[in-house]
């Protein structure tokens, strides 16, 4: 059971998420590169961020993270039991993003007073991650099923708030807030390395493209 502090905690990370409509996913195939990734894109303006499970020192990158940018929301992603959950916790991550819908999770995060984004796809997904108390649904991959079906989901689920992740972009970004998204996350084109100065200047353009492009309300 959580205390009103912790409930109040979490709910505020949740409030803010959907305040700021996009998160930034940190998927890199070589460590050395996360600090630049991710001091570009703060930089050009993002305010929630995951670092993936599969991302090599996640936790101690979660960690740096943190350090340096006590403003920013850092969370951990890929989460797909509770032994990964706990090295997120450890780690100091500020939310839960999984690609599963797991119970264990939600219980385990929300003792620490963490949100959970759970990874859902079908009608049962949904609603077994509701039953678990899920804080957003990530239809998870959205992109592979469309906006149409996207949105078919907000019929039986209109409470239910719901992030799609996988395929999103700057083409059909609009499209997907209006089909009924709480919030949206970006990989692909968030987790490529920056060794140049152009590389960083054309990161943060990219950054500002998004931006501009939510929803202002």
């Amino acid at each position: 059971m959580m205390s009103h502090a912790t409930y109040s905690a979490k709910q505020k990370i949740v409030t803010l998420i959907k305040q700021h409509k996009l998160v930034a996913i940190i998927r890199l195939a070589q460590q050395a590169d996360v600090t630049n990734v991710i001091d570009c894109l703060i930089s050009a303006g993002i305010k929630v961020l995951e670092i993936t499970s599969n991302t090599p020192g996640f936790e101690q990158e979660i960690i740096n993270a943190r350090a340096k940018n006590p403003q920013i929301l850092i969370g951990a992603g890929t989460v797909i039991n509770t032994h990964i959950a706990q090295q997120a916790v450890d780690a100091g991550a500020q939310f839960i993003v999984t690609p599963n819908t797991n119970k264990a999770v939600v219980e385990l995060a929300h003792q620490h007073g963490l949100p959970v984004l759970m990874g859902a796809l079908t009608p049962t997904d949904i609603a077994n991650a509701i039953e678990y108390n899920a804080d957003i649904i990530k239809v998870f991959p959205a992109g592979s099923m469309g906006v149409n079906y996207f949105k078919a989901l907000t019929g039986p689920f209109s409470e239910a708030q719901l992030m799609p992740v996988g395929g999103i972009n700057l083409d059909n970004l609009t499209q997907w807030f209006d089909a009924g998204a709480c919030a949206i996350a970006v990989s692909g084109d968030f987790s490529k390395p920056i060794n140049t100065p152009e590389q960083h200047v054309a990161l943060t353009n990219l950054v500002n493209c998004y931006i501009n492009k939510l929803p202002k309300n």
